[in-house]
């Protein structure tokens, strides 16, 4: 075969384009396709060919068309891989199911023109060079990857490329150094790599199918034989995590506590079962439940419990005080909500809260402070919780630290990375997933979070309301003892390995000093 790239041989004849509607509609279908990565089964192999179909679809175009191309892979991307969305506003929001759509809508129309701004950038580069193109194709998809998780207010990093490719144990690896975005890189690049072998005018056939073979066998040798080098982390600590299972509701009644005087009783006697692995931590999740320490009956309940079990005792709660930033919005002497995890340690005693720092857009509070502000002004419920300022650290009898992360910021690499920097030995997860009923947001969120441990080489404890209730070790094994939709506590280990690795190597230095 002689050389030129294969897109030439779809051109029967000299000057001969393909249609902008063919290239449009392959930039949508391979959009779609993508999102088989992250639902259903969960077929990782899209991940690593959809870009490269999309990067074939913007060479020898106008710049309009790519940016066309990339529009809708984005779009159809969201549209078939977060259907989720529309179902949790129309049915917990509280619009019609038209507004839940429309939302989603906007959503996909977003991620489109990031998307899109991708593929313009990479037919820009193809202009000068389809190698160069193909080279920056990795660098520039992350760049808009890092765009989206940084929007202002509307911050949405679900769903990132390098997630499909961190399901494997041995790849996983590699975001202890580089985080997800290196997952991400890694993959776009694989993409890049099968479009440049497509479309390159420098390649031979020989030297297509030989680049190709060998990033092939090495990605295939490091996912198949990368697992078993991995190491198996002691464990010297248990956490009892349990699901409470409390159904969805959208408002809570007077007499809820002796409405669920029954559930409580349950939920007490399987935290504080006797278990051979002998707990030190007792977890709650965030709940669709009216726990608040200002309301005496939680907090008798908790204080309760936490003496009982013997051991500090984490739970979700909204917890009702002054603005903890001069920024917000409050009458004189009013209290304002906060979505908070508190700790009870073994004499009953709130001794740490953590207030949500980054709250669900729409859903928590309203993205924008001037909206904000202007609707605050008028009703005080509007506008919903009110954000935390301060990624706080406990400390647990035993000596280790930890922190809190709480729902939605586990999607957040950079954020989750600050309790680590300020000396989180163990990262705790509480979560009601429930909103997202049955639909594959839960599978994408545990996805996601089990990714945290991996890039800070720590313990992670998940807890949730009605699924995925789990362990996770500093490698990014999963340990998941509960089955959804199901009222139980499991006893899940837990060990603050990287002291030992630390205290280690601050040994290590002491024999260097003295030679």
């Amino acid at each position: 075969m002689p050389r030129g790239g294969w897109l030439t041989y779809l051109r029967p004849q000299a000057g001969l384009e393909i249609p902008a509607s063919f290239r449009l509609v392959v930039g949508a279908v391979s959009g779609a396709a993508i999102s088989l990565s992250y639902t259903g089964h969960y077929l990782g192999i899209y991940s690593w060919v959809c870009v490269g179909i999309l990067l074939l679809s913007l060479f020898g175009v106008r710049a309009r068309v790519a940016f066309g191309c990339g529009f809708l892979h984005g779009l159809l991307f969201v549209l078939t891989a977060l259907p989720w969305i529309a179902t949790v506003l129309a049915v917990h929001g509280g619009i019609s199911p038209a507004g839940g759509w429309s939302l989603l809508l906007l959503i996909a129309v977003v991620w489109g023109i990031l998307t899109g701004g991708f593929a313009w950038s990479v037919h820009r580069l193809s202009c000068q060079s389809i190698d160069l193109a193909c080279l920056s194709a990795p660098f520039l998809w992350v760049t808009f990857e890092f765009a989206r998780a940084h929007l202002p207010e509307i911050s949405f990093p679900w769903n990132l490329l390098g997630y499909p490719a961190a399901a494997n144990l041995g790849l996983v690896q590699l975001a202890t150094i580089t985080g997800i975005y290196g997952l991400s890189f890694l993959a776009a690049g694989f993409n890049a790599l099968l479009a440049w072998a497509g479309a390159s005018n420098t390649l031979t056939a020989r030297a297509r199918v030989t680049y190709t073979a060998a990033a092939t066998a090495i990605l295939l040798s490091a996912a198949l034989v990368g697992p078993r080098l991995v190491p198996q982390p002691q464990v010297h600590h248990f956490a009892r995590a349990v699901q409470l299972n409390f159904p969805e509701v959208e408002s809570y009644p007077a007499d809820w506590f002796q409405a669920h005087a029954s559930d409580l009783d349950e939920i007490a006697r399987i935290s504080l079962t006797p278990a051979a692995e002998k707990p030190d931590l007792l977890i709650w999740p965030e709940a669709p439940a009216p726990f608040s320490y200002q309301d005496v009956q939680f907090a008798k309940i908790a204080s309760t419990l936490a003496i009982r079990f013997g051991h500090p005792f984490l739970a979700g709660a909204i917890e009702w005080k002054p603005p903890v930033d001069p920024s917000d919005f409050a009458s004189h002497g009013s209290l304002l909500p906060y979505n908070s995890a508190l700790l009870f340690d073994a004499q009953g005693r709130r001794v740490f809260v953590y207030d949500k720092v980054h709250l669900v857009p729409f859903g928590e509070y309203e993205p924008f402070p001037l909206i904000h502000r202007l609707v605050a002004s008028v009703s005080g419920q509007v506008g919903g919780f009110h954000k935390g300022n301060r990624y706080v650290v406990g400390q647990l009898p035993s000596g280790n630290t930890f922190g809190v992360f709480i729902c939605y910021e586990a999607i957040f690499p950079g954020e989750v990375r600050r309790f680590a920097a300020n000396g989180a030995q163990l990262l705790i997860n509480i979560s009601n997933d429930g909103w997202f009923g049955r639909s594959a947001a839960a599978e994408q969120h545990l996805r996601m979070a089990r990714v945290r441990a991996v890039e800070n080489r720590r313990w992670l404890v998940r807890a949730t309301n009605n699924g995925f209730t789990v362990s996770v070790d500093p490698y990014g094994r999963v340990f998941r003892p509960i089955p959804p939709d199901l009222r139980a506590a499991a006893d899940l280990r837990w060990f603050a390995w990287l002291c030992v690795l630390v205290s280690v190597i601050l040994v290590g230095t002491t024999f260097r000093k003295a030679k």
